[in-house]
């Protein structure tokens, strides 16, 4: 159950903090993805749940249940506080009361042509020979995208290549590559099945 979840969350980062005494947070990414009131969806109970939970911590951050009874003193519900920081694209999707001063403080973020290299560059650096430059003239070609684009750019061209590697390798020699890249046998395939009752070449190989 999500919101259970979140306050698990939330009081373990406090019991770090009590504990440890080192700073801590909870840490919710796009939260509108998950929450967010959209043309033609609808609220499911789940998102009912989270919305309530996540008010609840904001007007009652130091008494958190996960699904103890609250004695009568309340102390063993109690916990230390600690702040929720949540991200997203469109805040204005979110459940409004959710949003209201005193709940929630809200920064907004518009990332400058160098940020946004920097961030597209972290995702391409490890690919051979990529370098900034080519991370700069990736990112004036298509100028007020969202990062998310260049990331599913990333993946398009993997997958074209990969693709045009399937459709000219020999199918033969393709099948021994994956198995070696498996370190798997001939006889042997990835379910551990060996012999006749392997399906690497039943399935992979065309008939001669």
């Amino acid at each position: 159950e999500p919101g259970r979840l979140i306050r698990s969350r939330y009081k373990r980062a406090g019991e770090i903090v009590k504990r440890h005494g080192v700073m801590s947070c909870l840490i919710v990414n796009d939260i509108d993805a998950g929450l967010g009131w959209f043309q033609n969806t609808q609220h499911t109970v789940n998102n009912q749940t989270v919305c309530g939970t996540l008010m609840n911590l904001c007007d009652h951050p130091e008494m958190v249940s996960l699904g103890e009874d609250r004695a009568d003193d309340g102390r063993n519900l109690l916990t230390a506080r600690v702040p929720i920081i949540v991200t997203g694209n469109d805040l204005s999707t979110l459940y409004a009361p959710l949003l209201r001063d005193g709940r929630m403080d809200k920064w907004y973020w518009n990332p400058s042509r160098d940020e946004i290299c920097k961030i597209v560059h972290a995702m391409f650096k490890d690919d051979g020979l990529w370098t900034i430059e080519a991370t700069k003239k990736l990112v004036d070609a298509f100028p007020g995208q969202p990062l998310d684009f260049f990331g599913a750019a990333r993946s398009k061209v993997y997958d074209d290549a990969i693709h045009r590697w399937m459709c000219s390798a020999d199918p033969v020699q393709r099948c021994e590559l994956l198995m070696r890249k498996m370190g798997l046998s001939q006889d042997v395939d990835i379910f551990g099945n060996k012999g006749e009752e392997s399906s690497l070449w039943r399935y992979h190989t065309p008939p001669e």
